[in-house]
């Protein structure tokens, strides 16, 4: 095994681990020739997690992803068809996007461009940065090949963004608003002539071609990242975010309600589930009136279903809300019971926005003591009572001693005993001496 695949199966968690050995699979079969390229890549070398996964082929992506659907059951989330891309989520909440090796070629700014199937090193040659241009080779002659060849490794080095050509943002002008997102996330400064062409693109104003989708997208790209509100201001600070909403500006904009949201998503574990961009978008929005929030919703072109996500979640939240404040929850299984099946947008949501103390000490010692306190029964534990793993009569064990656990009829096993080390007595000391 290459340092580089040592390093990268250490870099992935078990879920991501078994999609890159689903994804070698099929390709194998299909005899595609497979790369792990884009963020993956310079989050594996610079030493950031790993969010996504990109793959490209040498080959039919299409073809690879939909054999995916089908043998390791991964869902469809997007395709674009004219890049010959297909965005999967997993089993165990992995996305990843499965491309074609291609060339780009742009008539104009911001159009559309005329896509051809290439190899690793021209598809690595097309990208926007060159920390972004370094790919992995999975095939089974060169398991582990790095391919570099605009020395993203230096710039990762160097802790520097910089673009592969001069005109990459009047090609793809949505490559601004990236810059932006990067430059706040990997905390990393930009080259002293990608700033330039950064200010001189949005001197010749190429992002009034950002088209009302891409804009869509990247707002759900800033609603995932660490710190959105650093990059709202960010943005907002360059001229670039009344691309989104001319509205969002001054008392409209709710920095401080976006610095507190992200407070409140931090005490969420992972076990709580993926946070979805219903809260970013209420707290984003929470000042601007109805007209200003149904402008957002045209110019980001965003689709009912993201729509119903931002609005519909108050409602949603309010029913948490009225269930956390009955009586009857007077045990801490009754409340685990309750917040263990909900999403975990409702649940930032109410840390966001209830001012209610209980509803606040609920979630909290939801967080921070019962789930903490249920991951101490485990499945070996519950083997151990004579029951088969997978079976109902296993689930249905299992939770009841979580139950137990949680109200505090069962202790935590004590450690095991420590071995005294013996003492030597005085003349023992001395025969050992000799």
């Amino acid at each position: 095994m290459s340092d580089y695949m040592f390093m990268l199966e250490n870099h992935l968690s078990t879920d991501q681990n078994r999609v890159i050995a689903e994804v070698q699979a099929a390709a194998a079969v299909a005899n595609f020739s497979l790369f792990l390229a884009g963020g993956a890549m310079r989050d594996m070398l610079g030493g950031f997690q790993i969010r996504d996964l990109d793959f490209v082929v040498e080959g039919n992506a299409p073809k690879l992803a939909k054999t995916l659907t089908a043998q390791a059951g991964a869902r469809v989330v997007s395709v674009d068809e004219r890049r010959h891309t297909m965005e999967l989520l997993f089993p165990g909440g992995v996305t990843a996007e499965i491309g074609m090796c291609r060339r780009e070629r742009y008539a104009r700014t911001g159009g559309e461009p005329q896509v051809t199937p290439a190899t690793i090193q021209e598809d690595l040659q097309r990208r926007d940065f060159t920390v972004n241009a370094i790919a992995l080779s999975l095939n089974r002659a060169s398991r582990g090949l790095l391919l570099d060849p605009a020395n993203g490794q230096a710039d990762l080095g160097r802790k520097e963004l910089r673009t592969l050509y001069p005109t990459a943002f009047y090609d793809d002008p949505a490559r601004l608003l990236r810059l932006v997102r990067l430059r706040l996330r990997l905390g990393y400064a930009v080259e002293e002539r990608t700033q330039a062409q950064y200010e001189n693109a949005r001197a010749a104003k190429v992002q009034a071609h950002i088209s009302r989708r891409v804009l869509g997208d990247d707002l759900k790209h800033i609603a995932a990242e660490p710190n959105p509100s650093e990059v709202v201001r960010a943005l907002e600070q360059d001229g670039l975010l009344a691309l989104i909403s001319p509205a969002l500006t001054g008392a409209k904009l709710n920095l401080p309600g976006l610095v507190k949201l992200e407070k409140a998503r931090r005490l969420l574990p992972p076990e709580v589930g993926a946070v979805g961009w219903g809260p970013f978008l209420y707290v984003l929005t929470e000042n601007l009136s109805a007209k200003d929030k149904l402008a957002l919703i045209k110019q980001t072109d965003m689709r009912k279903s993201d729509v119903d996500a931002w609005q519909k979640l108050p409602a949603r939240a309010k029913k948490l809300e009225a269930a956390l404040k009955s009586v009857r929850l007077k045990k801490p299984s009754q409340i685990y019971e309750v917040l263990s099946k909900t999403p975990a947008d409702e649940i930032l949501f109410l840390l966001y926005h209830s001012g209610v103390r209980l509803i606040q000490d609920r979630i909290r010692n939801y967080l921070q003591k019962y789930i903490p306190l249920s991951q101490e029964i485990t499945d070996a534990e519950v083997e151990a009572k004579g029951v088969i793993p997978g079976t109902p009569k296993f689930q249905k064990l299992k939770a009841e001693m979580v139950d137990a656990r949680l109200d505090g009829r069962t202790k935590k096993p004590p450690p095991p005993p420590v071995e005294p080390i013996p003492v030597l007595t005085a003349m023992q000391r001395g025969r050992s001496a000799r």
